[in-house]
């Protein structure tokens, strides 16, 4: 997810979020992500929290996770393994 797919994800991720009670999103297709996808998904967890909702990632590649560790956004979310792993945590 980089500057020119980034913005694809931020026409629907703040709406989605604002809609439901909780998102969970799958980057598990995703084996890269830059300053301009974090900034979307940054967009996308204030929405949530403003709205009182909450948006879980998963299927986090490990390079994609490091850059998440780096920036400090794998403390800014919750991520877990997979989907169905999302499901349980949000009960």
């Amino acid at each position: 997810m980089d500057s020119t797919t980034a913005g694809a994800l931020e026409a629907v991720l703040p709406a989605r979020v604002k809609e439901n009670k909780a998102v969970v999103l799958s980057l598990a297709d995703v084996p890269y992500v830059s300053s301009a996808g974090l900034r979307v998904l940054l967009i996308g967890a204030k929405a949530a929290k403003a709205a009182g909702n909450r948006l879980v990632i998963t299927g986090v590649a490990p390079a994609v996770r490091e850059v998440f560790d780096i920036s400090g956004f794998s403390k800014i979310f919750t991520i877990e393994a997979d989907v169905d792993a999302a499901l349980a945590k949000l009960g």
